[in-house]
């Protein structure tokens, strides 16, 4: 494994992970490889397995098979079985919200987890009066007031608004569309030389002595 994909290896459980040790965003890096290998799902009749959408981007299998049946789960992209299966949009691009996917991968995060801090003021002496305790705390409201105005800037963007943005020339959009078609005809031939190996096998057993 290269280091890289060493590095970004996810715990959701909040742990002392290396992801966690490297930054402290809001939302994990799946998201960031979720989001990508979505984008390079939007070609209408692109089918990609897991290690496809990893060996693209650089990174472990292992990682990309954690998110992508998160997504599915969710709804947001569909599988099929077999060697010429794999991966694709369950939806329209301009249907699929950034937030969604966020949301699919990492779970709601809050950007804010309020203690209630004061109630534990010196001065209470653990009686807390009802003027300093009533309501919701003012930290927190402003804190709230942020995470709803992230979240709406997010629900209003789409996978489609974010394709907009990347600027590939074709002469790129034409290499990649070549090597998922390349590594879809060599897992083609790979499944043809299996069964006849197979056959072969079997023919030799059924041999007399």
């Amino acid at each position: 494994m290269n280091q890289r994909s060493e590095n970004v290896e996810d715990d959701h459980s909040g742990g002392d992970t290396e992801e966690n040790k490297s930054g402290s965003s809001l939302y994990s890096i799946s998201v960031e490889y979720g989001l990508h290998c979505l984008l390079w799902l939007m070609d209408d009749k692109r089918l990609a397995s897991s290690r496809d959408l990893a060996e693209m981007q650089g990174v472990s299998v292992a990682m990309i098979a954690k998110i992508m049946p998160r997504l599915e789960k969710s709804g947001i992209v569909s599988s099929r079985d077999g060697i010429k299966g794999g991966y694709e949009l369950a939806r329209s691009p301009t249907e699929i919200s950034i937030l969604e996917v966020a949301d699919a991968i990492d779970g709601r995060r809050k950007i804010f987890d309020c203690k209630d801090v004061r109630r534990g003021c010196v001065l209470f002496g653990g009686e807390p009066p009802s003027w300093a305790v009533s309501g919701v705390c003012r930290i927190h409201v402003v804190m709230l007031r942020a995470e709803e105005a992230m979240r709406s800037s997010l629900s209003k963007t789409t996978l489609g608004d974010l394709a907009q943005g990347e600027g590939r020339p074709q002469e790129f959009e034409d290499m990649v569309a070549n090597w998922f078609g390349d590594r879809k005809t060599a897992r083609e031939k790979a499944r043809v030389a299996a069964v006849r190996d197979g056959s072969r096998r079997g023919r030799t057993a059924n041999k007399p002595l």
